[in-house]
């Protein structure tokens, strides 16, 4: 059995809390107390996201990501004519 959820670290004392969804722990009849196993890994950004971000990159030539890709079209366009 696997839920998989979506939240984020809440602090509690002195320790870190994760709070899941009570329909899916009645869903896998799990109970307060319960032990269980629990992997924690940061959600990373949407692919999308990423290549948003890319847009303001400039490289070490100053020039924008932009610019770089219509370079780079130009370039294939005149091996291909």
């Amino acid at each position: 059995m696997v839920i998989r959820s979506e939240t984020k670290l809440k602090a509690w004392g002195n320790s870190v809390g994760v709070i899941l969804p009570k329909e899916q722990l009645e869903g896998e009849n799990l109970m307060i107390n319960d032990e269980v196993e629990v992997t924690v890994r940061k959600k990373t950004p949407l692919l999308k996201e990423i290549f948003g971000r890319l847009k303001e990159f400039k490289p070490k030539s100053g020039k924008s990501t932009e610019d770089l890709l219509h370079e780079i079209d130009e370039e294939l366009k005149s091996r291909l004519d």
